[in-house]
C-alpha cells in the first residue's frame, strides 16, 4: 500500500500536465515505478491512471514520437498485467501509438519503438483473435538492434524471443550482451529490473 501511495503522489507531484506536455522521461519514470516497484495485486490500476496520463500527453503533443513510444510501452505493460482477452484492446491501441511513432521518428529513443512492436508481435495471439506474427517479430526486433545494438532491451527482447522459439545458442548470446549494456543515467530502477529478468531467463538456459 505504502508503494502505490507514492506513486500516486509522484503522479500528482510531477504529472508531465504539470511541466511539459512533451516531457516523457516522466511517463518513463513512473512506469518504472509501476512496472518493478509497485505490489502485484496494485499494478492494473496504477498502469490505468499512468495510460490516462500518457494519452492526455499525446493529445497535447501528437507530433512527439517519444511520447506515443511511452504510451505504447504503458498500454503493452498494462496488457501484460491484465491478460486475457480484455487486455485485447490496449495491445491494439499500443500497436498503433508505436506505428505512428515510426511514422514520426524511426530513430526516436534509439529505435524504441521497433523493440516494443517486435516484442508486442511475439507475445499477442494471431488472428483471429489479434495481429500476433513471429516473422515480423523477429524483423522488428532486428531492425532495432540495427538502430541499437547495444542496448539492454533490443537484446533482452531478442534473447526473450528466442528462447521461446527454443533457439537457446542464439537467445544466451543476446542475453548475456544485455547484460553488458552500459547503466543508463536516471533509469536505475528500469535497468535494475531488467537485468533481474535477464538473469531469469538464463537461468532457464541453464
Amino acid at each position: 500500500m505504502k508503494k502505490v501511495l507514492m506513486f500516486l503522489l509522484l503522479i500528482t507531484v510531477v504529472s508531465p500536465f504539470r511541466l511539459m506536455a512533451s516531457d516523457y522521461v516522466q511517463l518513463q519514470t513512473q512506469w518504472a515505478i509501476v512496472n518493478y516497484d509497485t505490489a502485484p495485486e496494485h499494478k492494473s490500476a496504477s498502469f490505468a491512471v499512468l495510460a490516462a496520463d500518457a494519452k492526455k500527453s499525446v493529445e497535447a503533443s501528437p507530433d512527439d514520437a517519444a511520447l506515443r513510444i511511452w504510451y505504447g510501452i504503458i498500454l503493452s505493460s498494462w496488457a501484460g498485467v491484465d491478460g486475457g482477452l480484455g487486455a485485447l484492446g490496449h495491445v491494439k491501441e499500443a500497436r498503433k501509438q508505436l506505428e505512428k511513432a515510426l511514422a514520426l521518428d524511426p530513430s526516436a529513443l534509439e529505435g524504441s519503438a521497433f523493440t516494443s512492436l517486435g516484442a508486442l508481435y511475439y507475445q499477442v495471439p494471431s488472428w483471429p483473435l489479434a495481429y500476433g506474427d513471429k516473422e515480423e517479430a523477429e524483423r522488428l526486433l532486428r531492425h532495432a538492434l540495427e538502430v541499437n545494438p547495444h542496448g539492454i532491451d533490443s537484446n533482452y527482447f531478442m534473447g526473450d524471443y528466442l528462447l521461446r522459439e527454443k533457439r537457446s545458442d542464439e537467445a544466451r548470446q543476446y542475453l548475456n550482451h544485455a547484460l553488458e549494456a552500459a547503466p543508463r543515467p536516471g533509469r536505475e530502477l528500469a535497468d535494475q529490473g531488467r537485468r533481474e529478468e535477464i538473469r531469469q531467463l538464463l537461468a532457464q538456459l541453464d
